[in-house]
């Protein structure tokens, strides 16, 4: 058995350089969600999330390496269960790691202290699990949840065989089309978004869970977006939440989630059930968008910053990132804040399980490129999907002042008059 540390012991812990605190429960419970009705939701402050369920990936300790957890490091594991922390810290021994330890005392000493400090996830209850979701389409009442009017939305663009091929029982489909426009891929007018939302039963005060289905998306396709769903259903939620939804939820990881819980599939077409109407004026969150001129003075305000979520190759002008954008290049002044690896993939936002990142490690990347909590930051991409991950992630986080630029590169670039860069930024060059 791998040697216990006592609660005062990992509290001194706290301070001592090299030791890395490692949570193993599910995501949700790292981020806030009580699932084993612990006095204080989250996690021990300054802990790694590297849920149990990861064990199974054969590229783990790559895993666990790219989260700067290095051998050198003394480590420390909890969980819910002593069996699980055991598990992954016999893990941890196997991998060559030799100062491994177990902490079994969270829920019945650390939780229910509060001198003992925790952090969590602002808006943790906006991603939701698996069994959340399961446990609302079934009738009863999951915890934080106090409404009696909800949607399931399995988001998809152009492609219902993503829908029909299986989604979650009484889901309905929607279109990503239904709520941004098909020539610039802007959020529709408020007058068509009331229409869209209405005709897909949802009003102001609808919980609405979204989600999609990651189908590998290639370049090469005529629409490569059909198979980038997952990131679909997160640009559907800020148009929602834009719009004046006021209770819009994403299930954490999509429909892979649902997948990996075992629940059961439905091949079902379900029909809409229209709303009469919204309930409100739209937009009830105007200020979570932001177009072309006041993104303009958003480059030239010391207090705001253009966040730009794009793949490296599209920043340097390298290439568009898209097929129906000829335009190559970045726009001056703007932040780099990597997506991945192109326009339909967002691996530095998501674990190996496609659940959101772990939130302290997007937060650290983004204060060292300067984009810091007390600007006023707008997130963009090509045209909207990634730009609205991004934001998705400083939402969550509860950062005050937080927007999408909806033009994106693709409308800066088909005006000529407004300014490009291409290579790399000169701040970057090393000097000779």
């Amino acid at each position: 058995m791998v040697t216990e540390k006592t609660t005062a012991e990992l509290f001194r812990h706290l301070t001592t350089s090299g030791v890395k605190i490692i949570d193993v429960r599910p995501v949700e419970a790292y981020n806030g969600w009580k699932l084993n009705n612990e006095t204080r939701g989250g996690h021990i402050a300054g802990a790694k999330s590297l849920p149990v369920k990861w064990l199974k990936y054969i590229d783990w300790i790559e895993i666990v390496r790219r989260k700067n957890i290095l051998p050198e490091n003394e480590i420390v594991v909890y969980g819910y269960s002593s069996e699980e922390t055991q598990e992954v810290a016999e893990r941890f021994l196997k991998s060559g790691y030799e100062k491994v330890f177990v902490y079994n005392h969270f829920v019945d000493e650390w939780a229910v202290n509060p001198d003992l400090p925790m952090q969590k996830l602002e808006r943790y209850k906006k991603l939701v699990s698996a069994e959340w979701v399961n446990q609302l389409i079934s009738g009863r009442k999951p915890t934080e949840y106090e409404n009696d009017n909800f949607v399931v939305a399995h988001a998809h663009y152009r492609n219902r065989d993503a829908y029909l091929s299986g989604h979650i029982p009484g889901a309905i489909d929607i279109d990503t089309n239904a709520l941004e426009a098909e020539d610039t891929w802007n959020r529709r007018s408020p007058e068509e978004l009331k229409k869209a939302l209405e005709e897909h039963g949802i009003t102001a005060d609808t919980t609405v869970i979204l989600y999609g289905k990651y189908m590998d998306p290639d370049n090469d396709d005529q629409f490569p977006g059909s198979a980038a769903g997952d990131i679909g259903a997160i640009r559907n939620a800020f148009i929602m939440l834009y719009a004046g939804v006021k209770d819009v939820r994403i299930l954490n990881g999509g429909f892979q989630s649902w997948l990996d819980a075992g629940f059961e599939t439905s091949f079902t077409d379900e029909i809409k059930k229209k709303a009469a109407d919204f309930g409100a004026s739209i937009p009830q969150k105007p200020e979570l968008a932001v177009d072309t001129p006041e993104a303009k003075e958003m480059i030239a305000a010391p207090n705001a910053e253009l966040v730009c979520v794009r793949s490296y190759p599209e920043y340097i002008g390298e290439v568009s990132g898209y097929n129906y954008i000829e335009a190559k290049g970045r726009i001056p002044g703007a932040v780099f804040a990597d997506c991945g690896s192109d326009a339909y993939h967002m691996e530095n936002y998501r674990n190996v399980d496609h659940t959101t990142r772990e939130f302290h490690e997007t937060a650290e990347i983004w204060i060292n490129n300067g984009i810091t909590p007390d600007k006023h930051l707008a997130f963009y991409c090509g045209t909207g999907w990634r730009g609205s991950e991004a934001w998705f992630n400083a939402w969550l986080m509860g950062w005050p002042r937080v927007s999408v630029y909806d033009g994106g590169w693709f409308e800066w670039s088909n005006d000529p008059k407004n300014p490009y860069e291409t290579g790399v930024p000169e701040e970057n060059l090393t000097p000779s």
